[in-house]
């Protein structure tokens, strides 16, 4: 048998947490047991909690238990326990994983480098996610660079997706892009690659809190940074504008949206670092507030460009912004269920500063 640790969130209640001990028995035929041995803890996962019943993110691990869910995070696995014919004990994966030391997997759909997760509760969610990595068929660059896929290239994947979908719609003629919360990983990862792409003209606005204005100024990827709360006034309401907002700050994006009127010409909602500021957004001038749903913008890419093609372009930029970044984000090592927790608190009242690079292990010899 193996013991097995699971944190749990209260999904109506996401400060009320619980650690989950399990026993799991040798995985079933055509399964997998695969010991979690690290993953990356950032704002992008209370974005799942938040969105989890709209989207489905509780849906891929679900607890049984009435009102509790596992929050996804991006990880790096081993099998320690294989009866799938097509994948060896030893390998190591890069995936969608629960909050936890350990977890079962089915695979199907199996290839040199990737499989599918077959269980039965996961083949109405969004496809996406069900995939998972065999890193010992990828070049050794990014075998080399396990935390950075954890903690960085889920955000940096969703901010080329955001920059594709902005160069795909012509930036629905803004001539700015103003990112909410652009010190956030995804905001300041699509904040890079409207900067240092030669052909993107557009100016690059960036808002922020007061405390981490010289991170973002030691990055040099905005043409302006604005301070929240006393600055909006400073974003030139006569020229039209594209808002993305990693925020999910209602009064922010009703500020942006009355000061910039009509030349709002869209608003794209993608993520919650100021999640307790939520709400019902009631009618605004300019564009409509829309959630951007990124394997949307994904699957119509793999129409015109090939299947697969789109991530392949999202790993490739997040690599360079990655590599471009890497004295700038410090990785900081979270071990054990408890300090896990209180890690998670920090997250939810948006104490984790810019430079914090969280990475967390549940494993009793991590």
């Amino acid at each position: 048998m193996t013991q097995c640790t699971e944190v749990w969130v209260d999904r109506t209640n996401y400060r009320d947490t619980k650690v989950v001990e399990l026993s799991l028995g040798e995985p079933a035929d055509g399964e997998i047991l695969v010991a979690i041995e690290k993953f990356g803890l950032t704002a992008n996962n209370v974005s799942y909690a938040i969105s989890g019943d709209a989207i489905g993110y509780w849906g891929y691990y679900p607890t049984g238990e009435e009102g509790w869910g596992k929050v996804p995070v991006w990880s790096i696995g081993r099998v320690v326990a294989s009866n799938c014919v097509d994948v060896a004990v030893g390998e190591r994966l890069w995936g969608f994983f629960p909050m936890a030391s350990h977890v079962v997997l089915q695979p199907g759909k199996i290839a040199a480098e990737h499989f599918v997760d077959m269980a039965a509760h996961r083949q109405e969610l969004p496809a996406l996610y069900n995939g998972y990595r065999r890193t010992v068929a990828e070049p050794e660059m990014l075998t080399q660079m396990e935390n950075e896929r954890c903690l960085l290239f889920p955000l940096f994947i969703t901010s080329f997706v955001l920059y594709d979908f902005l160069v795909d719609n012509e930036f629905f003629g803004a001539g700015q892009v103003l990112i909410g919360s652009a010190s956030s990983k995804t905001g300041f990862g699509l904040a890079k690659m409207l900067h240092n792409d030669p052909e993107v003209s557009v100016k690059v606005v960036g808002l922020t809190s007061e405390r981490n204005v010289a991170f973002l100024e030691k990055l040099g990827c905005c043409d302006q940074i604005v301070v929240y709360g006393n600055e909006h006034e400073e974003i030139d309401a006569h020229l039209p504008a594209a808002y993305v907002d990693m925020s999910g700050d209602v009064a922010l994006t009703t500020t942006l949206h009355e000061h910039l009127g009509d030349n709002m010409k869209n608003s794209a909602m993608v993520g919650a670092s100021h999640w307790q500021d939520r709400g019902p957004i009631g009618q605004l001038p300019g564009a409509k507030p829309t959630f951007f749903f990124a394997p949307g913008q994904i699957a119509k890419r793999d129409e015109e460009w090939g299947r697969g093609m789109a991530m392949a372009k999202a790993m490739q930029a997040s690599v360079m912004v990655a590599q471009a970044i890497k004295d700038d984000v410090q990785v900081e090592w979270v071990k054990g269920a408890e300090a896990l927790i209180q890690t998670w608190q920090q997250l939810l009242d948006n104490q984790v500063p810019p430079t914090r690079g969280l990475m967390v292990s549940l494993l009793d010899e991590a």
